[in-house]
């Protein structure tokens, strides 16, 4: 399992129970101070399955067909460049991988009245989001905004996987 932008490493370290003692979940951070708590973290709770890894999300430092699982929590929306973010998961997604992501996407044109967000002007819409999830080649492709934050912007519930074959069906999803 991957939790890109994993921070102090909360959701890693719950994710690690999950997957239990023969599973491993690896946290990728962009900063170097977020990676060194993470595993100071880890290792108060005894999370021996954990790996806190230094790196960006639009260049993995994992192998190819790597993980089963990849999570992130409002972390793709900073992203100047999500389809080198998703291509990225699906790289590095085993075939049949699934991806669970919270994030923000906007619907519509903003309207100046956003919440003070850094990221609003990166938030993309639904459509654009699973047109980006497509050409990354993943398919099962769900978005479902959730909570409304004002100013044209939502959470959402993306959910997509990456095809067992080449020669898999590609779902579409009404979402």
């Amino acid at each position: 399992m991957l939790d890109l932008g994993s921070g102090g490493g909360l959701d890693v370290v719950l994710s690690a129970r999950r997957v239990g003692p023969t599973g491993h979940v690896y946290g990728i951070d962009a900063t170097i101070e977020m990676v060194e708590l993470a595993r100071r973290h880890a290792t108060a709770v005894g999370a021996s399955n954990v790996e806190f890894l230094h790196g960006t999300i639009e260049d993995l430092p994992l192998d190819d067909e790597s993980v089963d699982v990849v999570i992130s929590n409002c972390v793709i929306v900073l992203s100047s460049d999500k389809d080198a973010v998703l291509a990225e998961i699906a790289r590095v997604l085993r075939p049949g991988g699934r991806v669970g992501i919270s994030d923000i996407v906007r619907h519509g044109e903003l309207d100046g009245s956003a919440p003070a967000v850094d990221c609003a002007d990166r938030a993309i819409t639904v459509g654009q989001y699973r047109a980006a999830l497509w050409r990354a080649g993943l398919d099962h492709v769900s978005i479902e905004p959730t909570e409304r934050l004002g100013g044209g912007l939502h959470n959402a519930i993306v959910q997509a996987a990456k095809p067992r074959d080449d020669a898999g069906q590609r779902q579409r999803s009404r979402h």
